[in-house]
């Protein structure tokens, strides 16, 4: 399988708009149900990680591990370095800029995840953005349609919506708005 790049990524989530998250080990069973190529890996510690990789690889799919909630790894370029020789992981999610920019150098996939709490998030962005250079913007909550309408005309950057979908609703909500997937642990959700 090739590498995961922004153009497969695109592709990816044209076919099937939403996007697996993995929170524990008894979901990974649930995977061969999903159309998604894509999977988010949210769980796992420096002793499993590299065996959840493998699972979701065997089934085809490509694994995009959030690395700031291994549990082992620190919040230190480090990290990125131990999942790229460590696992088969096709990228990484994290909020830490400096994470994402490692990931860029060693050639994984990279998601940038911003929590929309207040109007310095917000603000702050566009700036983390541009430092980072991440493939992809992840905007938490999902229902932030007209947020996501205004970043997306501002950061030129595939979106992915995340975070309290609830409904098919919450979903062509965030892609009406411009996101090019959503993200969910809502396992109803999964169906393309």
């Amino acid at each position: 399988m090739a590498s995961l790049t922004k153009s497969i990524f695109l592709e990816a989530t044209e076919l099937c708009p939403v996007i697996p998250e993995i929170k524990n080990k008894e979901w990974l069973n649930y995977l061969e149900e999903s159309e998604s190529e894509l999977v988010y890996i949210l769980f796992g510690d420096i002793c499993t990680i590299a065996d959840i990789v493998d699972h979701v690889k065997k089934l085809g799919k490509r694994a995009i591990v959030h690395v700031d909630l291994i549990v082992g790894l620190s919040p230190k370029e480090i990290s990125v370095d131990f999942i790229k020789k460590y696992t088969q992981a096709d990228g990484i999610i994290s909020m830490k800029s400096p994470l994402i920019k490692r990931a860029r150098e060693l050639g994984l996939f990279t998601v940038q995840r911003f929590y929309m709490m207040d109007g310095f998030t917000y603000a702050n962005i566009e700036r983390h953005v541009k430092s980072s250079n991440p493939d992809v913007v992840e905007f938490m909550p999902a229902g932030l349609s007209k947020v996501m309408r205004y970043l997306a005309e501002t950061i030129h950057k595939p979106i992915v919506a995340s975070g309290l979908s609830q409904d098919k609703e919450d979903i062509m909500g965030a892609l009406s708005a411009g996101a090019v997937a959503v993200a969910t642990s809502n396992r109803e959700l999964w169906n393309c």
